[in-house]
C-alpha cells in the first residue's frame, strides 16, 4: 500500500507527496529516478505565467506532432506523439506553443549542475531524466530524506516540478516515478519490488510497446502479476529471448547499471595539413565534411551533443580553440552551422592554417527530444536513410556538396586525418 508522509492512506489523485517506507540494508542496491514533470510545458509556464492552468500543447503545428502537453490537455484525450492535428480536434480550444527549444536545454543544463553537486554517481539519462547510484550512503545518513532534499533543492531553485523514486534498481525506481507523478515520490523497499509492481499494467514495463502489449492480451496477461505468473517457458516461445527479460522484470529483477554521467564520451576529429591551407573555400569544406564525420558517429552513439567546439593551429603551432553550448541535436546542418560560426569568430584573416578540428560533447541519450518544432519526422528519417547508406558502403559514400573539395584533397594524400573518442575523464586537446 502507498502512505501519505504523515501516516494514513492517500486517496486517489490527492495532489500530497507519497512514499513507502522501509528500513534498507547496508549492502542493498539503492537507485533513485528523478524526472521533470511535463518538463516542456513547465518550461514554456516559467516563461510565461500566463500559460498556467491552459491546455498546452508543445510542439510543431500543422503536420507536426505534439512533443508534450499540460495535464490539462491530457484530459481530452491527448498524449504525447499524436498529430497535432488530432490533437487539436480533440481540444480547439488548447493553445499551441514552441518557440523556446534552447530554454530546454538551459533548464536541462540548470538540474544537471545541481544534482552533479550533489549526486556521488548519476547518469543523465535524458534531457528530463535522471538516475542516482545513493549505495551505501545509508551508512552515513537517511538517503531518502537525501533525496528529498535534493528534490526540494531543485524545485527551489529552478522552479520546475520533479518527481522521484528510490528503489532497488532502475527499473522500479522508474515505474515507481511514474506512479508518484504529479510532483511526488516513493520509495519501494527492498523485498518488496514484486508486490509493488503487480496490479500495475503490463505495459507500465519500459519496453513494453503496443505490439508487445497487444500479443500479452492475446495470452490473457493484462497486469504484471499476471506476466509474473507465467511459465518462463510459454514466454520464451511467444517472444524469445525476450520473453526471459520479460519474466525477470515481471519479478522486479533489473541488473543494470548507472553509467556514470562524467564518463560520457566527447567524440572529436582533426585534420593536420602537410601544406598550409588558406584557401577559403577548401577550409569550410574541410570543416563540412568533418563535422558530418563527427554527427555521423554521433548519431551510431543514438545521442545528441550539447556542445560544440572548433580548434585552429596556426603555422607557428599557436592553437587556439572556442566552444558554444547549442540545444541538443545531432543533426548534421545544425551542428556545420555553429561550427562555422567559430570558425570565424577564431580565425585571424590571411593566416594560414596547420590544423582544424571539430569536437562534440555534452552528450546525451536523448535523440528522440530533440528539434521538437519542425518536421522532425521526415528530417530524422532523412538521417536515417544516408547513415544507412554510409554503413553499407562507407562514411564517405555520401558527402555534403560543401565537403567534396576537401574530400578530394583526401584522396589526394594532402591531410593527415585523426579521429578521437575520449572519456570526460582524459585531457581535452579542444581546450
Amino acid at each position: 500500500m502507498v502512505y501519505d508522509v504523515n501516516g494514513p492512506p492517500v486517496p486517489a489523485g490527492d495532489p500530497r507527496p507519497r512514499c513507502i517506507f522501509a528500513r534498507m540494508s547496508r549492502s542493498q542496491r539503492l537507485i533513485a529516478h528523478f524526472d521533470l514533470d511535463a518538463f516542456f510545458v513547465n518550461v514554456e509556464i516559467l516563461n510565461d505565467p500566463s500559460l498556467k492552468g491552459l491546455p498546452l500543447l508543445v510542439g510543431g503545428r500543422e503536420r507536426g506532432v505534439v512533443a508534450a502537453c499540460s495535464y490539462e490537455a491530457r484530459k481530452f484525450g491527448i498524449h504525447s506523439a499524436m498529430p497535432m492535428k488530432t490533437a487539436l480536434r480533440l481540444c480547439p480550444q488548447a493553445t499551441v506553443v514552441g518557440s523556446t527549444r534552447g530554454e530546454y536545454s538551459r533548464y536541462s543544463r540548470w538540474v544537471t549542475e545541481i544534482i552533479a553537486a550533489k549526486a556521488p554517481l548519476f547518469e543523465k539519462a535524458s534531457i528530463d531524466e535522471f538516475y542516482l547510484d545513493l549505495t551505501g550512503m545509508d551508512r552515513f545518513f537517511n538517503p531518502y530524506q537525501w533525496t528529498i532534499d535534493l528534490r526540494e533543492e531543485i524545485i527551489s531553485a529552478t522552479g520546475l516540478p520533479i518527481s522521484f523514486a528510490l528503489a532497488s534498481n532502475k527499473m522500479v525506481s522508474k515505474i515507481a516515478t511514474q506512479e508518484a507523478k504529479p510532483n511526488g515520490y516513493l520509495q519501494v523497499p527492498p523485498g518488496m519490488e514484486r508486490e509493488f509492481l503487480a496490479p500495475l499494467k503490463v505495459n507500465k514495463i519500459p519496453g513494453v510497446g503496443e505490439h508487445t502489449y497487444q500479443a500479452m492480451q492475446e495470452l490473457g496477461i493484462v497486469t504484471i502479476r499476471d506476466l509474473s505468473e507465467q511459465p518462463i517457458e510459454l514466454l520464451e516461445r511467444r517472444f524469445g529471448k525476450y520473453g526471459t527479460e520479460l519474466w525477470s522484470k515481471a519479478r522486479g529483477i533489473h541488473e543494470a547499471e548507472v553509467i556514470p554521467y562524467h564518463e560520457a564520451k566527447s567524440i572529436s576529429t582533426e585534420n593536420t595539413f602537410e601544406e598550409n591551407k588558406t584557401d577559403m573555400v577548401f577550409l569550410m569544406a574541410e570543416l563540412v565534411r568533418m563535422t558530418e564525420r563527427v554527427a555521423y558517429e554521433l548519431r551510431q552513439d543514438n545521442k545528441t551533443a550539447g556542445c560544440v567546439a572548433v580548434k585552429i593551429r596556426y603555422p607557428d603551432f599557436e592553437t587556439t580553440s572556442r566552444q558554444m553550448t547549442i540545444p541538443y541535436t545531432f543533426y548534421d546542418d545544425e551542428l556545420i552551422a555553429k561550427a562555422k560560426e567559430l570558425f570565424h569568430q577564431l580565425y585571424r584573416k590571411g593566416q594560414p592554417i596547420r590544423l582544424m578540428g571539430v569536437r562534440l560533447s555534452e552528450l546525451t541519450s536523448e535523440a528522440i527530444q530533440t528539434n521538437l518544432f519542425e518536421d522532425t519526422g521526415k528530417k530524422t528519417q532523412l538521417y536515417k536513410a544516408i547513415d544507412e547508406v554510409k554503413d553499407r558502403f562507407g562514411k564517405d559514400a555520401v558527402v555534403k556538396a560543401g565537403g567534396q573539395k576537401a574530400e578530394s584533397a583526401k584522396s589526394a594524400g594532402k591531410t593527415t586525418s585523426r579521429f578521437i573518442r575520449r572519456s570526460g575523464e582524459e585531457r581535452d586537446e579542444m581546450e
